[in-house]
């Protein structure tokens, strides 16, 4: 299920980065800001066209990419990822989880519970599946997990939806338990919180904001700026949490 988009895998290269979610977004830019400060990037998704997208992109920028398609809620494709990974290169310095999961039906009332469980599935289960197959690598370089939550996970936003907002708060509880449980093998675990972000993601909303609306968002790159910034802290440092929004947001 992979492609090799780098070609001499026997020249040592940079730190290895693992972003799922990579073909679009905030995962799309994580992937092309670590590129560019010379970090090598494995970019997973469940949109293959846009995963490799992405990876030549990554390779414009002078870096090598690794190509994963697959779904995060599959355990094989996980377990094939992480295989990948660690084969083509040989370790893993940090994993970005930018896979997510909204639906337009966000209330009560109009609840559909099978989609409610792919929300959870996607945006909590998937993370775990993510990081527990991850973590034997990440064990070995003292690496550094973020894992995009939500400004829904730091604080109440009824907008968000209820299936969204408890899974999304849940991460947090994830974050501190690795955090606990972890730092003997030095990983840390950033639980990274935006706000308003103008993504694709917003097509899932139940109105679609509008470009004014838009313009006054985060855009992709100013996430991955904070992303980059917890992945390149000193190994002594742990940024436990990170809450980013735009100016006007309520």
């Amino acid at each position: 299920m992979q492609e090799l988009i780098a070609e001499d895998q026997s020249v040592p290269g940079g730190p290895v980065a693992w972003v799922t979610g990579g073909g679009s977004g905030m995962g799309r830019a994580t992937a092309l800001s670590a590129a560019s400060r010379g970090w090598r990037v494995a970019l997973s998704g469940r949109r293959n066209k846009q995963v490799l997208a992405v990876a030549r992109e990554v390779e414009a920028l002078g870096s090598e990419a690794l190509s994963l398609p697959g779904d995060v809620r599959s355990l094989e494709d996980v377990a094939e990822c992480a295989s990948a990974v660690e084969h083509n290169w040989g370790r893993l310095d940090g994993l970005v989880l930018a896979a997510g999961m909204n639906a337009p039906r966000r209330t009560w009332k109009d609840q559909d519970l099978r989609e409610f469980g792919d929300i959870v599935e996607t945006n909590l289960v998937s993370v775990a599946r993510v990081v527990q197959l991850a973590l034997p690598q990440l064990r070995k370089r003292a690496g550094t997990i973020v894992v995009i939550s939500s400004y829904a996970g730091w604080r109440f936003s009824p907008g968000a939806g209820v299936a969204y907002s408890a899974s999304k708060a849940a991460l947090a509880s994830l974050c501190q338990f690795l955090n606990a449980q972890e730092a003997s093998s030095g990983v840390r675990a950033c639980h990274l919180c935006p706000g308003d972000v103008d993504t694709d993601f917003l097509t899932q909303r139940p109105q679609v904001p509008s470009a004014e609306a838009r313009n006054a968002m985060l855009t992709a790159e100013d996430v991955a700026r904070a992303i980059q910034f917890v992945l390149e802290s000193p190994t002594h440092v742990r940024v436990d949490e990170i809450v980013i929004s735009p100016v006007s947001q309520h």
